[in-house]
């Protein structure tokens, strides 16, 4: 029953009739109504009560030192005050904690629904291969060993081994890799991936629990189990404010002999200002950071992120748009890299694969005329065929030519080469003697990357690329904006991995955008999404969103964080100065009980504008 109470008077609506009332017994008394004072007792009643509850439940509840919080010290102060009959000095303490209390509670809230929409991913059914006959069954029901059948467009049931077929797997949802990756008898396939194109027979080699979609939800769910609440920071002083308090006012009274000097002491000793240093500052520094296009979820992550000392990107959709463009027309036997291109395309515009898709957009975006195409076939896995003009032409990998058309050339392969190291794929165009030429494709690098690296340099701030793309391209891409260390190759409990190695030695911020940086995202001290280009997973996940994609904005975070984490210290500091001041007061006997609500009543009120200022603070580079 009493946390029902609680409950209902801690809401803003019940919070607000508290301050009302204390408004109203403040005014009364001074225009003749002397009664009016009693008002007060409304404000002790609805701010006072939760307090008081707060502070049994942690005598009772809490081990050692955490029993003593900053709710303890802000009941003696009320229960003095109250003996005293100073009710409205009673009503003030109550009603600023009830304030500070709902501000942190705004800046601490978070969305879960991440967690259920990955669970949505899970396949309910897979294609049993049983006596040479196709049976859907129940992924539960599925065993090691089992022979299933994956149809182009279906999603892979469980973690398996391809025994039979050729296809493009889209893994991005486990690696984030952007391109489809060609797979052939014995390469390892992963549940929650989706077959592209050719039918594929796979050996189930882990199942329920043990595949990797699923390794991916347990992720998330510990990862989000371990998050801790960070603990307030009138609470972290509360162990010696409370004593040192209690000392003070009784050393007061034997001094003085003077009970409500003594009481005075206790009031001015109510950390209320330092309560609202830290929440105050964050809903400023949140208000400013969502003009711009930036959602924080909650004040412990802009906290944490005025601390991190170490930013991990993923690469695919963070730092390039995730979205694959022609980059080279490399012309070999062709006559020239436009009719190169207009052969691919007039192949390619009837394919679905994405690199098809990138060369028939490409042609288009120049204005080229496609060629009639007489007939056209695919090799899963490998490439297409088409017969254009009375000629039969190839497109696709080294494999496919080769087995296609003439063997590859030392210049080809030269040219291969170096397109691999950019971490470029390549689409080989041949005929039946040579080949013609080769059109490269590429993620795009985003053009604000390599600036918001070095700005990012100028604070101290180390970066990391952690990408499950290969080796070369994520070298070269880190070589592009000026990230020193890579890991790559990565599936996403090996992000995850590498993140708790980072926060061994500092706090560490992940951005990414995909399913598979969800666990690293909760993993991470500070999880940063894309807002736009970002799964709806990957937004949940993470602590702040971009909600425009732009990577420039996360120096300005950083900035903001800092300047939060500067502005809250500040606000401490003068609540702490402002307490001194009055607790000398308060033992001299300047300070009543009364006068003493109002002298700490101002110091919350200076503290409160001090952070407002932080709304309006400008980032000192202007780029935004």
């Amino acid at each position: 029953m009493f946390k029902k109470i609680n409950d209902f008077l801690v809401g803003w609506l019940m919070t607000c009739i508290s301050g009302i009332f204390l408004l109203v017994s403040f005014v009364l008394p001074h225009i003749g109504f002397s009664q009016g004072e009693n008002l007060a007792w409304v404000s002790v009643a609805i701010s006072g009560l939760p307090l008081f509850y707060m502070a049994i439940s942690r005598l009772i509840i809490n081990e050692g030192i955490s029993k003593i919080s900053s709710a303890l010290l802000i009941s003696i102060g009320m229960i003095a005050s109250l003996m005293l009959r100073e009710i409205f000095a009673a009503g003030e303490i109550a009603f600023i904690m009830a304030v500070g209390a709902l501000l942190e509670e705004m800046t601490a809230q978070r969305a879960q629904k991440g967690l259920k929409n990955l669970i949505a991913m899970v396949p309910e059914t897979g294609r049993i291969i049983r006596n040479s006959e196709a049976y859907i069954i129940p992924v539960a029901e599925i065993q090691v060993n089992d022979r299933l059948r994956v149809l182009p467009g279906e999603t892979i049931p469980v973690d398996g081994i391809i025994m039979v077929g050729e296809t493009a797997i889209d893994q991005s949802v486990m690696t984030g890799e952007s391109l489809p990756v060609d797979k052939t008898v014995g390469d390892a396939v992963f549940s929650g991936t989706i077959n592209q194109f050719g039918a594929i027979d796979i050996r189930a080699t882990k199942v329920g629990q043990d595949s990797a979609l699923q390794k991916l939800i347990q992720l998330v769910e510990s990862t989000e189990q371990n998050q801790a609440p960070t603990q307030r920071i009138a609470d972290k002083w509360a162990s010696w404010l409370v004593p040192v308090s209690l000392c003070t006012a009784i050393a007061t009274y034997f001094i003085t002999g003077n009970i409500v000097r003594a009481v005075t002491v206790i009031v001015v000793f109510c950390p209320c200002a330092l309560v609202l240093a830290t929440p105050t500052a964050i809903m400023a520094a949140i208000g400013q950071a969502t003009k711009h296009g930036v959602i924080i979820k909650s004040g412990n992550a802009l906290e944490k992120m005025g601390q991190v000392n170490t930013i991990a990107f993923d690469k695919t959709g963070t730092l390039t748009y995730g979205k694959l463009e022609v980059s080279d027309v490399i012309r070999i036997h062709a006559p020239d890299a436009e009719t190169l291109l207009r052969l691919a395309a007039s192949a390619e515009i009837r394919s679905e694969h994405p690199l098809g898709k990138a060369i028939a957009a490409k042609a288009k975006e120049n204005n080229l005329p496609l060629l009639d195409v007489s007939s056209f076939s695919m090799t899963a896995g490998k490439g297409v065929s088409a017969d254009i003009q009375g000629r039969t032409y190839f497109y696709g990998n080294e494999k496919y030519i080769r087995e296609s058309t003439s063997s590859i050339d030392e210049a080809t392969r030269q040219y291969l080469d170096r397109l691999r190291t950019e971490g470029k794929a390549s689409v080989i165009v041949a005929d039946r003697e040579n080949v013609l030429g080769i059109i490269a494709l590429s993620d795009v690098l985003r053009k604000e990357s390599g600036n918001m690296i070095a700005d990012l340099t100028k604070m101290g701030t180390k970066t990391v690329l952690l990408t499950g793309d290969n080796r070369k391209a994520a070298e070269y891409f880190a070589s592009q904006i000026g990230i020193m260390e890579i890991c790559a190759d990565l599936l996403p409990e090996e992000k995850v991995q590498h993140i708790n190695q980072f926060m061994q030695s500092g706090k560490v911020c992940m951005i990414g955008d995909g399913v598979n940086d969800a666990p690293a995202l909760k993993t991470a001290d500070v999880g940063i999404a894309m807002g736009t280009m970002g799964s709806d997973i990957a937004v949940e996940a993470a602590d702040i969103a971009l909600v425009t994609d732009d990577i420039a904005k996360i120096p300005y975070l950083k900035w903001l964080a800092n300047t939060t984490i500067k502005t809250i210290k500040c606000g401490i500091a003068l609540s702490m100065g402002i307490n001194l001041v009055a607790v000398i007061l308060s033992v001299v006997g300047i300070l009543t009980p009364v006068t003493g609500a109002l002298v700490h009543n101002a110091g919350s009120c200076f503290v409160v504008l001090l952070a407002t200022l932080l709304y309006d603070r400008k980032y000192p580079s202007g780029n935004l």
